[in-house]
């Protein structure tokens, strides 16, 4: 795992800075603690910031073909990187090194952009090739790494790991974006492809990008995607026989590496899982750690300790305190961008525990949206078998008019007894969805922004992002379509950018066996009926781990990393919620109602709505705009 940054000019072969080089990969130095490196040449320049895994005498980079014509930075795992590198070998082709840099250099001479598709891991690079004259970005397919990068005033294009390298850069305009804040108050993340300050984009997941010196900076291209149109035939039983094959391969190919490896254990299925699978092929006790907390509502430590003692890991445990937001301006300075899910405190000190004793995680990461685990897709599949009954004329009649006059009905099954879902339900399924997996609604938000703000938005909405990708997905079924975007939408914003930050601010790697892209592809031709059954989701997953698993890690309600964010801001960050009100950097930002925000906090505090997480979200914002921008610094 590693950071990378460079310069690129697109038009002419300028001379490029080594010293803005090095300052962009120095900032982000907590990426790669284990060595540096910077390479120029006219026109480009590249630098490199290494945590080192595999073959760490040998993985140095910048690292040049042996002809000195193309030059490769790397941030990332290959995981089939033997299998390729016999391919190669087989064509011809000779190693120096047993590193997978080396195996991307080659694959890239070899097949040019096709290499793509013969990696499998996790990965952002930046390929320059003196003979085909260009730069090549790109990253992989799930959006595991991130990649940043914007073209500056003169002419060059500068790109890098996190959106602080490009902040290192002279050139780039510091000038926030208030589209992109409409869509982190609605997502609670800033989505791919956009960023907060304006001008700068990401790469989106399964994108490349080919720089070509004399031409204008081109589209990304999209080099994979993930289809739910087909279906996978068989009986449960050897679905399950195919699924565990699949786990199995994710698994024991994310556990190479020259450095202590072990795995984060929450207690619960996904994490459990692959602590099982890894138990399953070690010679040795797998190391396995875990956060506790002193609220019982939150703790999993007991479950947890389940799982280790069954599969006789090596465990540790450390418990936090429930009140630990002592952490927010670490995050906020590991985000960049205003980053509103919570679990990042406790995703911060699992990280920290982890690194204590290894260099590389597995994690459970990537399950819940790719066989369907979260309960909002089971409430979302329960609410389409209702709005196939009737047209969608007669629904939205029906059901707004319930939706308005009934708060609960008490007669109806539990996913109809709330007020939202019935309003949901005469909604179309695109419409609700994105409803369902916002943070703040747009009315609500609407309510807070000033008039010239609302103006500036020019009719943007966040939702809009989730209905177009339901929209173009290819898919069978409206389950299969929301799974979709959470995929391409919801998976890098919030789980990937979560993980990646928190990790990299502690120098630890962190890899996801359950987003493996063969596993992810067939779980998406999985049959709805084999993801969801009644309000069970994960159902084929679960019925095949019952081999390793007992159904009380598997069928107990699902917590996740949670943070008692509303309580918060009724007592130790009250104060913090005032300054939201007055006078903070949202005040200045003229972006935001001081009236209305004043009453967002009133109610909040006196117990009358609660509105923790728009609260979170605002402070987030607030101290990024202040840490980017400068905004409300006295």
């Amino acid at each position: 795992m590693c950071g990378i940054a460079g310069i690129y000019h697109l038009q002419t072969a300028k001379p490029v800075e080594e010293g803005r080089v090095r300052a962009m990969a120095d900032a982000i130095r907590h990426r790669g603690p284990d060595g540096e490196g910077v390479w120029c040449a006219p026109g480009v320049g590249l630098g490199h910031r290494r945590l080192a895994i595999i073959d760490l005498m040998g993985g140095v980079q910048p690292m040049a073909s042996e002809d000195g014509q193309m030059v490769l930075i790397f941030n990332g795992e290959i995981y089939n990187f033997l299998e390729v590198r016999a391919e190669l070998e087989a064509l011809g082709h000779g190693f120096r090194t047993h590193s997978d840099t080396e195996v991307i250099l080659h694959a890239w001479q070899r097949w040019g952009p096709e290499c793509l598709s013969k990696l499998n891991g996790m990965f952002a690079f930046a390929i320059h090739d003196a003979r085909r004259g260009c730069l090549f970005l790109a990253r992989d397919r799930l959006g595991v790494k991130p990649l940043h990068y914007a073209e500056v005033s003169d002419g060059s294009v500068i790109f890098g790991s996190e959106l602080k390298a490009l902040l290192a850069h002279p050139l780039l305009r510091r000038a926030p974006d208030f589209s992109a804040v409409d869509d982190y108050l609605g997502l609670g993340y800033i989505p791919d492809d956009t960023s907060i300050v304006a001008g700068v984009k990401k790469l989106a997941a399964g994108h490349y990008l080919l720089l070509e010196r004399g031409k204008p900076l081109p589209r990304p291209v999209q080099w994979w995607d993930v289809s739910f149109a087909g279906r996978e035939l068989g009986s449960a039983a050897a679905l399950q026989d195919s699924l565990l094959e699949h786990l199995r391969a994710a698994v024991v190919s994310r556990m190479i590496a020259d450095v202590p490896l072990g795995a984060f254990l929450s207690g619960g299925v996904d994490s459990s899982a692959v602590v099982a699978l890894m138990a399953e092929a070690s010679k040795q006790a797998v190391k396995t750690c875990s956060i506790g907390f002193d609220n019982p509502d939150f703790d999993e430590t007991a479950h947890a300790a389940l799982v280790a003692g069954r599969f006789a890991t090596d465990h540790r445990t450390r418990s936090v305190s429930a009140e630990d937001y002592a952490l927010i301006d670490t995050l906020v300075r590991a985000f960049d961008e205003p980053f509103a899910d919570a679990s990042a405190l406790p995703t911060y000190r699992v990280c920290e525990l982890a690194r204590e004793k290894v260099t590389v995680a597995l994690s459970g990461d990537g399950a819940d949206e790719a066989f369907a685990g979260y309960r909002r897709l089971t409430f979302f599949n329960a609410e389409e078998k209702v709005r196939r009954l009737l047209p969608s004329g007669l629904r939205a009649g029906l059901f707004g008019t319930l939706g308005r006059i009934y708060p609960k009905l008490d007669w109806a099954p539990q996913f109809l007894r709330a007020r939202a879902t019935l309003q949901e339900l005469g909604r179309s399924s695109e419409e609700a969805y994105a409803d369902a997996v916002g943070v703040t609604s747009r009315p609500l938000r609407h309510s807070i922004y000033s008039d010239h703000a609302r103006r500036e938005l020019q009719g943007h909405r966040a939702e809009d992002r989730y209905i177009a990708a339901m929209r173009a997905a290819p898919a069978r079924d409206a389950l299969d379509r929301a799974q979709y975007a959470d995929l391409k939408i919801w998976l890098p914003g919030d789980i990937l950018t979560k993980v990646d930050r928190t990790s990299m601010a502690v120098s630890l790697e962190v890899r996801e066996p359950l987003l493996d892209y063969r596993l992810i592809e067939f779980a998406a031709r999985l049959p709805v009926s084999m993801r969801v059954r009644g309000s069970t989701g994960k159902w084929l997953m679960k019925q095949a781990l019952r081999r390793y698993l007992p159904d009380e890690i598997l069928f107990r309600k699902k917590m996740g990393f949670v943070s008692p964010i509303s309580a918060w801001f009724r007592g130790p960050l009250a104060a913090e919620a005032q300054r939201i009100a007055r006078g903070s950097a949202l005040a200045e930002t003229g972006w935001f109602n001081g009236k209305s925000l004043d009453a967002i906090v009133a109610a909040h505090q006196s117990g009358r709505s609660d509105h923790g997480r728009l609260l979170w979200q605002l402070m987030m914002l607030d101290k990024s705009l202040s840490n980017l921008f400068g905004v409300g610094r006295s």
